[in-house]
């Protein structure tokens, strides 16, 4: 038999004669919450045999430092809650980064660390919960970002291009590094993608040139233009294709031409024009041969087609010059930077409309004005305690609560 408090001889209190005798020894003044003898967990009333003078601890809840993350307790004689900081929710602030979504505006929200979220902000949208408006007229693209995604612009379906087309626009080039990647510029296919023989039309960046390709159903038609000449800030292309035929005209460079294989002379193309990259998370659905890895670095502006070579040059979209949908695109001439401040050494980063920081070593938050915990997961180096103890912060360092059955400085020994 196990008691608490005071021990029992018969129908007296042990520590009653102790007192008698001693007049210094009292039973325990407190409150006791789990009880565990080796692996089982004793509930304290519920399987008591007996006992007297017990009442409920009327500890605050606040005292027990219930939120997570930095979220702040507040408690009066009945309630309590948490006040969590941005990107943290739930009733200890325990969910971290996208377990529930703290994007606004249908942004896409992506773990930034195992504690911090960025939202990837949806087009005419800046900021970093994506809730400033921002008016575009000149698109920046910013490629592929470290979480994989790539800005891009959604328009509506390019209507009868089957037999002729034509396109024109300009670009400017981020640096000189993001001409010789894999960079998609435009792309529209028969379902969406690329694959298993699928009409497309794509046209891109590799190593420095301009690619530009379609299949018509049976093959792929390729044209490569010279290398582009890095000198000129903006770089204009003009390309078409009349049946079989198609050809491609950048800056001053020739006309340069080619004949697609086989006897089709139909594109068929339902899905949406893509502009500056892909809206699946890779690019595993572009077409296998010429497949462009990576979003547009830079900007894409004047964008216009035509299906006829009798009509008027005009913007893609319904209406007029107006995307569908797209992420993390900026305006060409504005740095979401300059409205961004950075705390504690941490540096912006600008992915298009989307801009978060990245803090430095022991800082974290969407303004790197959070400290890291030695006890965090993403303190360095990492905290020494075992598994099943918890590691407790202190003003210089850390001490470790082991579990029943474990003893040590880290809790490491039986």
């Amino acid at each position: 038999q196990i008691t608490f408090g005071s021990t029992f001889l018969g129908n007296v209190p042990v520590h009653e004669e102790v007192h008698q005798c001693a007049g210094q020894i009292h039973g325990y003044k407190g409150c006791i919450r789990d009880f565990q003898v080796n692996y089982k967990e004793l509930f304290i009333i519920d399987e008591a045999l007996g006992g007297r003078n017990v009442e409920n601890c009327q500890v605050p809840i606040c005292d027990y430092r219930p939120c997570h993350n930095g979220g702040t307790c507040t408690s009066d004689a009945e309630n309590w809650y948490c006040e969590c900081p941005k990107l943290y929710t739930g009733k200890l602030c325990q969910f971290a980064t996208c377990d529930e979504n703290p994007c606004g505006n249908g942004a896409t929200c992506s773990p930034k660390s195992r504690r911090d979220a960025v939202c990837l902000c949806p087009y005419g949208r800046s900021g970093i919960l994506c809730g400033d408006a921002i008016n575009i007229t000149q698109p920046s693209f910013s490629g592929t970002d470290v979480f994989g995604y790539t800005s891009f612009l959604a328009y509506s379906t390019i209507p009868n291009i089957t037999f002729y087309y034509e396109f024109r626009l300009k670009f400017q080039l981020a640096n000189h590094r993001s001409a010789l990647q894999d960079n998609l510029i435009f792309f529209t296919g028969q379902k969406g993608q690329g694959l298993n023989g699928d009409d497309f039309l794509e046209l891109g960046l590799r190593n420095g040139r301009v690619v530009y390709n379609y299949n018509l159903g049976s093959g792929t038609a390729t044209i490569i233009s010279k290398p582009l000449d890095l000198a000129f800030g903006v770089h204009v292309i003009h390309l078409g294709r009349n049946l079989q035929k198609g050809w491609l005209k950048v800056d001053d460079q020739k006309n340069k031409t080619v004949t697609s294989p086989g006897r089709l002379v139909g594109l068929n193309v339902f899905s949406q024009f893509y502009l500056g990259g892909y809206q699946e998370y890779t690019p595993e659905l572009l077409p296998k041969g010429p497949r462009f890895k990576n979003g547009f670095q830079g900007c894409i502006f004047d964008v216009q087609f035509r299906t006829n070579i009798n009509q008027q040059f005009k913007s893609p979209g319904t209406p007029e010059g107006h995307p569908n949908s797209g992420r993390s695109v900026g305006q060409c001439k504005d740095s979401p930077c300059s409205l961004i401040k950075c705390r504690n050494g941490g540096k912006c980063i600008e992915r298009g409309s989307t801009v978060y920081c990245d803090c430095l070593t022991g800082w974290k938050g969407a303004f790197c004005t959070e400290t890291v915990s030695v006890c965090e997961p993403e303190h360095d180096p990492p905290h020494l305690c075992k598994q099943g103890s918890t590691c407790v912060p202190l003003p210089h360092g850390y001490i470790c609560h082991c579990p029943l059955g474990t003893t040590g400085t880290y809790c490491e020994q039986g």
